[in-house]
């Protein structure tokens, strides 16, 4: 039946509050980036690649309850089944889970080196930074999370040295820029809720239209840049890479010459661009391992 419950169907199991917070899947897959570029990047298995894992899915965790803690009135609108408007973790428990992941975080890079340490500290830093003010200016809150999720490639491969870093340079570019787009459709979704929250986010200030015209120019750039890994990683690489480049650009596409954040949201443009970067993370590695087999 449509528009209905049936009363035999169990409901499905809602996570508890303090995991919820954390976005665990995303915390998660965020965690492997960084052990995966340290191996890209020449780093032998082993504990190291453990301690940055465990730093990357902390200080994820973190930022996504800081942010969850200063998007409260917002998630209201856009999110009421997010932990803190729903009631499962409240806004002061909510701040103090985020220090606490924070502080834990920073401490778990260290074994890792000086250069990871240091790196750690600061985006720990900026991810508050984010929340509490960045996030609400124009396309500088975008680029901020575009900018943190690409460095967890440099996280990784600065534990094995400067050279190390510059190995993984290229990933970072392309997860710079096809962040980037996904995070100017994610606030095309959600820009009534936005405006009604105050923040000054790029669709807010300029309109649905424009945004996912930019959001497209950076899935574009971030296509092209997909081509830098070929010199090293050959044939294998562009076999891989070419699905997960259509998805980004079919997803980015769909999403042209929506009015509103609701029709945004119809297209599954995040979804599709998501599933996209999730396959190049894929491709990334499946090649990096045969070019060194």
């Amino acid at each position: 039946m449509v528009g209905g419950s049936n009363p035999s169907t169990p409901a499905l199991p809602v996570l508890p509050g303090y995991l919820s917070i954390l976005r665990p899947t995303n915390a998660v897959v965020s965690g492997l980036v960084a052990p995966l570029a340290y191996l890209i990047a020449g780093g032998e298995p082993g504990p190291v690649a453990v301690w940055l894992f465990c730093c990357v899915l902390l200080v994820t965790g973190a930022g996504n309850a800081v942010n969850d803690y200063f998007d409260a009135a917002i998630d209201r609108v856009n999110r009421p089944d997010r932990p803190i408007p729903s009631g499962r973790v409240s806004e002061q428990g909510a701040l103090r889970y985020a220090a606490l992941l924070s502080v834990v975080g920073g401490l778990a890079a260290v074994p890792a080196g000086v250069a990871p340490t240091l790196l750690a500290v600061a985006n720990a830093a900026l991810l508050w930074l984010y929340a509490a003010r960045l996030k609400k200016i124009a396309l500088a809150g975008h680029l901020t999370v575009a900018y943190l999720s690409a460095s967890v490639f440099l996280f990784g491969g600065a534990a094995v040295g400067v050279d190390g870093a510059g190995v993984v340079l290229p990933l970072a570019l392309i997860t710079f820029l096809g962040t980037v787009a996904r995070e100017l459709l994610k606030a095309a979704e959600d820009v009534e809720g936005d405006r009604e929250g105050g923040a000054r986010t790029f669709p807010v200030r300029f309109g649905v239209r424009p945004t996912v015209r930019l959001a497209l120019l950076f899935a574009l750039a971030g296509i092209a840049a997909s081509a830098l890994p070929y010199p090293a990683w050959g044939l294998p690489y562009l076999v891989l890479i070419v699905p997960a480049d259509l998805l980004i650009l079919g997803g980015a596409i769909r999403a042209v010459g929506c009015p509103t954040g609701d029709c945004v949201r119809e297209t599954r443009a995040t979804t599709l661009l998501k599933a996209g970067m999730f396959l190049a993370l894929a491709a990334f590695a499946v090649a990096a391992l045969l070019a060194q087999s």
